[in-house]
């Protein structure tokens, strides 16, 4: 991570983050609003009625997942550089991003493939596509645990990030890990660790000099 290029990249987290938030605000607070524990006739109408923000708000929030992924790259680089030898652990970290990345742009998929078949799609079929993101949903919390993982056990055998930034990666991993709370480490922790690393990375090189032999666990 020494180039300036490489540095102002690593703001891809920030746009992510960004990006997240943005196209969550206009799915569901600029559009009508979905009706609790809708049936699949009212979700239609919901499509029906608001197509323009879904389509918006689910590219706007896919983006962000594909700024993550670059963000992930960026951050496999640090890590990597500080683990030498075949970068296992960094590897699997930035695998585990892009697998939570694929199911985050599904978690939007769905909906935004309604409102743009809107006209011709069933009740059914809306009810199927909106419901299907918590199954995609659940796949990002698991996934998202090897990115956690593989980062704070690069961080911290190599110092490649500060240590306790590493055990918070590790509390994140926990939260995830246990199935009825595992939704916060996603919503909350990953956003929060992401604008965190990214400030990290942009700030320069890690104490720890690139291909530095890793310290022992």
């Amino acid at each position: 991570m020494h180039t300036r290029t490489e540095r102002v990249s690593a703001l891809a987290g920030v746009l992510a983050v960004v990006l997240w938030i943005v196209g969550l605000v206009v799915t569901n607070s600029m559009s009508d609003k979905i009706p609790s524990n809708p049936t699949d006739s009212q979700l239609l109408t919901w499509v029906q009625g608001s197509s323009n923000t879904i389509l918006l708000g689910g590219w706007l929030y896919m983006l962000g997942c594909i700024a993550f992924v670059w963000f992930a790259a960026i951050l496999r680089s640090r890590l990597s550089s500080a683990e030498g030898g075949q970068a296992v652990f960094s590897n699997l970290a930035f695998a585990g991003a892009a697998i939570a990345a694929v199911f985050g742009m599904l978690t939007a998929a769905g909906d935004v493939g309604a409102a743009i078949n809107k006209d011709s799609i069933s009740a059914a079929t809306a009810g199927t596509l909106h419901n299907g993101s918590d199954a995609f949903f659940v796949g990002a919390e698991l996934a998202v645990i090897l990115f956690f993982a593989g980062a704070a056990i690069v961080a911290l055998r190599t110092r490649a990030l500060p240590k306790w930034w590493a055990i918070f990666a590790i509390v994140i991993a926990i939260v995830l890990v246990i199935g009825p709370i595992g939704w916060a480490g996603l919503i909350f922790g990953l956003p929060v660790w992401t604008l965190g690393t990214s400030w990290l990375l942009v700030r320069g090189p890690a104490p720890a000099q690139a291909g530095a032999a890793p310290v022992t666990a």
